[in-house]
């Protein structure tokens, strides 16, 4: 189970004091990890995740739980998303919608995570479409003080991820711990960019 998604997994993720899983998503990991590289403070923060997938959705919700996060999710089912978003101090994106968040619903100073990929048509492009993900990337920079592009963000993290959860596994098969997956302490810096915003 290197991508962390079996029921012993997704249960040990969810559960509070209980054994840390063996793997755990990778999209999911990879979101934490960005932040916690940028050292971006997550404890305490208003945290929005758009989607509810077993994939990203929740798993983030419940990552994001763990390092200290208040955490909203929001989903096809909930009123005004809008509202909620500009809210956020952290906001992860995966919903599934092409440019679906817009700029002014960014809270200045927010940290962006796209997590989505999405194809737009483009006749400027050989292929006649470009990747884009559930940000309106142009819009929201302007508002963020940090965000993923799409491609290139989220991506290449997932697949990091996966590489440490097959080591991870690696590990335990012959006896050596887990590399752990938060870091113990938390700094807030501020004006950390993903990629720069202006």
């Amino acid at each position: 189970d290197a991508d962390g998604f079996s029921a012993l997994n997704i249960g040990n993720l969810c559960l509070r004091g209980g054994d840390p899983p063996l793997a755990v998503p990778c999209t999911p990991m990879g979101c934490i990890e960005l932040l916690q590289r940028y050292e971006v403070e997550i404890t305490g923060k208003d945290c929005v995740v758009l989607g509810r997938s077993n994939i990203v959705g929740m798993p983030v919700a419940a990552l994001l739980q763990s390092c200290n996060g208040t955490v909203t999710v929001c989903h096809s089912r909930t009123k005004d998303i809008a509202s909620k978003v500009k809210q956020a101090d952290i906001v992860v994106a995966a919903i599934g919608k092409a440019e679906y968040v817009k700029g002014d619903w960014i809270k200045p100073g927010a940290v962006v995570i796209d997590v989505g990929i999405n194809s737009k048509e483009d006749a400027t492009k050989k292929r006649g479409y470009k990747l884009v993900g559930d940000v309106d990337y142009d819009e929201c920079c302007k508002n963020a003080s940090a965000i993923t592009p799409v491609p290139g963000g989220v991506g290449p993290m997932t697949i990091a991820m996966l590489m440490k959860n097959t080591v991870n596994l690696a590990r335990h098969s012959i006896g050596l711990p887990r590399m752990p997956l938060r870091k113990a302490i938390h700094r807030n810096l501020s004006h950390r960019d993903f990629v720069a915003t202006q």
